[in-house]
């Protein structure tokens, strides 16, 4: 785990939005393309709005949730509406949006079809989470009724959650889609969150799923 602190919020928003830019044009330059897992929340949505405006060559980029609840776009919970309207415009709305919700009742009920479609563009090229208090990442909640399933070695790509707190059922990439990505960034902010992410390094994934990834990931924080 890396630890990089920031003197205030918007010098964070901005250093990282320059790290992602960067890590996605070098994937393109590699591979012809490039793969971008993001988070759900307002948190990121600073750093999307300064890489929306980021001319990288973005129709080569697919961009992915980590996790969605399942609901539709057009309800205020949504977080493929808030990945929209904050990243996917400006240059990046030339990016290939991967769905990671359907039109049906239940998230089992699309989740092959969804991972056919997520399958080609792995491995991740660059992931960004966000982490919660109780130390979960995407939907990888602490006591959620597959966590186990979603933290095994040969976990499939996706897996519907379900967990105490969470809302609605939500559909999430596993951890070894997570800890796959060839570069790994969390965005975490104020005093709450640092203490946490120093106590998860104590604890095991199951208690703090965050576990999954922290070993390879660069930490962003601030105040």
């Amino acid at each position: 785990m890396i630890l990089q602190d920031y003197p205030d919020r918007d010098m964070l928003y901005l250093a990282l939005a320059n790290v992602l830019a960067e890590q996605l044009s070098d994937a393109i330059h590699a591979a012809g393309h490039a793969t971008f897992s993001v988070p759900g929340g307002t948190t990121p949505g600073p750093v999307f709005d300064i890489l929306s405006g980021v001319d990288l060559g973005w129709g080569k980029v697919a961009v992915v949730l980590t996790d969605e609840r399942w609901v539709p776009e057009s309800s205020p919970r949504s977080n493929t509406s808030q990945l929209r309207a904050r990243l996917l415009r400006g240059y990046a709305a030339q990016a290939t949006l991967l769905p990671l919700y359907a039109d049906t009742p239940d998230p089992e009920a699309a989740l092959s079809d969804l991972a056919d479609g997520i399958a080609p563009h792995l491995p991740i090229s660059v992931l960004l989470l966000g982490m919660g208090a109780d130390l979960h990442i995407a939907s990888l909640f602490p006591g959620a009724d597959l966590l186990d399933r979603a933290l095994a070695p040969d976990a499939p790509i996706l897996l519907p959650m379900r967990a105490p707190g969470a809302g609605e059922p939500r559909i999430t990439l596993t951890a070894p889609v997570l800890a796959g990505a060839q570069a790994s960034h969390i965005l975490i902010t104020g005093a709450d969150k640092r203490a946490a992410l120093l106590r998860a390094q104590t604890l095991t994934p199951r208690e703090a799923p965050v576990r999954a990834v922290l070993d390879h990931a660069t930490i962003h924080w601030a105040e």
